[in-house]
């Protein structure tokens, strides 16, 4: 039957000897959740939630298959030890009625954590872009070896009940690199022209469907514009497409992907910085390559009308989600359903990318359920005795312990000073580049309004307006202030002349004129919301400086948000000064700033100073604490209430503290 809603997004597919249910394909993910090269319970679970919410099929993360790469943080294919736990990833994925494909990939000399890789192999001995590692080049041997092993390891997956794999030949993986004539040197066979440098992925294609045949799907993630200078471009990309698809009877679709090991990474994972889904046209004009090759659309999709669209214009022939689908497991079925007002979206804020390179394991900003049991059609256990609760705040943490509480069966009651919700989040929501994060809110209250959570804005409550609700439990929520950082005395701080960097950004918001002049803004918040604001300010002002005390910006930033942030600042102009900070501000009658380096304490002047503000430490409006608790009520802190944090921390830390009343 055809799907009223979605007709191309849910009708099946042939591909490589199997029928997929529906066009959605969960993109490789790195999750840290194998231990030992074994699948943990936290992994299954994410993988059953996702292919019981309705994805067609899943690719894993990289699984170790050959003599170079055995991390113990991969699934186990090199030898038969692995296969047992192997098979128990792949019968989790296929009881719900989806197919599992393993990722085939090495990152080469590719790194974007801290530090080199002492073990990296690569084309050439040729630093890496980013981290500067470089390589052991490979031998003709060596990479004869590395396709054997790889062959046999996506055998292994079949016996195991994999449907397939997928070649990670870009982001500036191993491949990429070969493909890459920037990176790839060689004068072998695995070098020089167009034929050399690929075919080292031909013969991987031809070792891979020897040893597998059919069924067994084979799919290749090709670099597009890599942006790297004498790297791969769009011209060069379709010229390695054509040269692929004359291996056309040895795979059967293929995907391109944006960004490389290198200053460019971040494109792979563009953001609300910039248009969405910005690939679609390119992906379209690449696959004229090779038209008859079925093709994924990839890249900041995250609706299914996005989705839908791809398939229906001819751009692509299956959608390939990640971010969407760590978000809300259940997209495809509440898709599918027409229910697209219950889907928890993806905001695109790269959270999950920061959470798994920093090892911690994938966690994402608005679902704080990653890998939990049922996530994807989670309702909690309802409570036998129902309390009243009063959450007081309007933000993101009161609205996630409401609705959460009120799902358990509690009576709940949200009061709060503000008529619009969603706290700092919705004045950053208001920034460039954080339209999306009002999802965030907008899910929140749609929960809580469906579960009968009962709202009084508009006014601050006091500790007896709270007392007079007589509730069983207060959760408090209110956030939290910008603090006086030491550089500005209290005269100053009274004046009103140096105000913090939300207030001049609420201030900005409502204005359209351009004031001639530099603004500066002193960051000792490094968050993603500070430099959203310093791009607020490089449209109001005509010159724009950050000053930080620190060796550079974005430290509370993950290494993709801080290239675009860097990207997005130099086009701007605006200038940055790293480890000085203010020292007086006596000289701002002359529309000077003093700044004295904290190294050296060497002086160092801003002129044409016409706005100071600052970014500062933020300090917690706690006040109602004490007295709700003088009247004998338990009181629990919740998000910046309890101490400023993150996004990520706050949603998790809600949900759990509300979970467990």
């Amino acid at each position: 039957m055809t799907n009223p809603f979605y007709p191309n997004l849910f009708s099946p597919v042939e591909l490589g000897g199997y029928t997929l249910r529906n066009r959605i394909i969960h993109a490789s993910i790195v999750t840290q959740y194998v231990v030992n090269h074994a699948p943990s319970e936290k992994l299954l679970n994410y993988y059953r939630s996702r292919a019981a919410g309705g994805a067609a099929a899943i690719i894993t993360e990289p699984i170790a298959m050959t003599a170079h790469n055995r991390l113990s943080s991969r699934l186990r294919a090199w030898d038969d030890a692995g296969l047992d736990q192997l098979k128990l990833a792949a019968d989790t994925v296929s009881a719900e009625g989806a197919l599992l494909m393993g990722q085939v990939q090495d990152s080469g000399r590719g790194r974007h954590s801290v530090g080199r890789n002492d073990g990296a192999v690569g084309a050439s001995a040729l630093p890496d872009d980013l981290s500067w590692t470089v390589p052991a080049e490979l031998s003709a041997m060596e990479i004869e070896d590395m396709i054997d092993d790889w062959a046999r390891g996506c055998a292994r997956l079949q016996s195991a009940g994999f449907a397939g794999v997928e070649i990670s030949a870009g982001h500036g993986h191993l491949f990429h690199q070969f493909l890459s004539p920037w990176s790839n040197r060689r004068q072998d066979d695995y070098g020089g022209d167009l034929a050399g440098r690929t075919r080292f992925l031909c013969q991987l294609i031809s070792a891979i469907r020897a040893e597998c045949g059919y069924p067994f799907i084979i799919g290749l993630k090709l670099p597009a514009d890599d942006g790297v200078p004498g790297g791969i471009d769009l011209e060069l990309a379709k010229d390695i497409a054509g040269r692929l698809a004359e291996q056309r009877a040895e795979f059967d679709s293929w995907t391109w992907v944006w960004g490389a090991h290198a200053r460019s990474l971040y494109r792979h994972l563009p953001d609300a910085h910039g248009e969405r889904h910005p690939y679609l046209s390119d992906i379209a004009a690449l696959r004229q390559a090779a038209p008859d090759i079925p093709t994924g659309a990839i890249g900041y999709i995250t609706d299914p009308n996005e989705c839908e669209t791809a398939l229906s214009d001819g751009t692509a022939d299956l959608v390939f989600l990640g971010r969407p689908l760590i978000t809300d497991p259940a997209f495809p079925r509440k898709s599918e359903q027409g229910r697209e007002a219950d889907i928890r979206y993806c905001v695109s804020c790269n959270t999950c990318w920061r959470s798994i390179i920093d090892g911690s394991g994938l966690e994402c900003d608005n679902n704080p359920r990653v890998g939990s049991v049922d996530e994807h059609d989670w309702q909690p256990t309802r409570v036998d005795s129902p309390k009243h609760i009063v959450v007081v705040g309007t933000g993101v943490a009161a609205l996630e312990a409401a609705h959460t509480a009120a799902r358990k069966g509690h009576r709940v009651s949200v009061v709060g000073d503000y008529e619009r919700l969603g706290g700092k989040t919705s004045l950053h929501a208001a920034l460039p580049g954080g339209e999306n994060l009002s999802s965030v809110y907008d899910y929140q209250y749609l929960m809580a309004m469906r579960y009968g959570v009962e709202f009084t804005l508009g006014r601050q409550a006091a500790a007896e307006d709270i007392l007079a609700l007589r509730p069983d439990q207060v959760i408090l929520a209110t956030g939290s202030r910008s603090g006086q950082p030491p550089w500005l005395d209290d005269e100053w701080a009274m004046s009103g002349l140096i105000p913090s960097a939300r207030e001049m950004a609420a201030d900005l918001l409502e204005r359209q004129d351009v004031t001639e002049g530099r603004a500066v803004l002193v960051d000792q918040d490094h968050s993603e919301m500070t430099y959203a604001i310093a791009q607020l300010l490089a449209k109001r002002f005509t010159a724009v400086t950050i000053v930080t005390s620190r060796e550079r910006i974005g430290h509370d930033v993950s290494l993709i948000n801080r290239q675009g942030i860097y990207q997005r600042l130099h086009d701007l102009g605006v200038e940055i000064l790293c480890n000085v900070e203010p020292v007086s501000l006596e000289a701002l009658e002359e529309a000077q700033l003093q700044l004295r380096n904290v190294y050296s304490g060497a002086k160092h002047i801003i002129d044409n100073v016409v706005a100071v503000t600052h970014a500062s430490s933020r300090i917690p409006n706690n006040a109602l604490q004490a007295p709700l608790e003088a009247a004998g009520l338990e009181v629990i802190l919740a998000g910046d209430c309890r101490a400023p944090r993150s996004l990520l921390a706050t949603t998790r830390e809600a949900y759990e503290l509300a979970n467990r009343l």
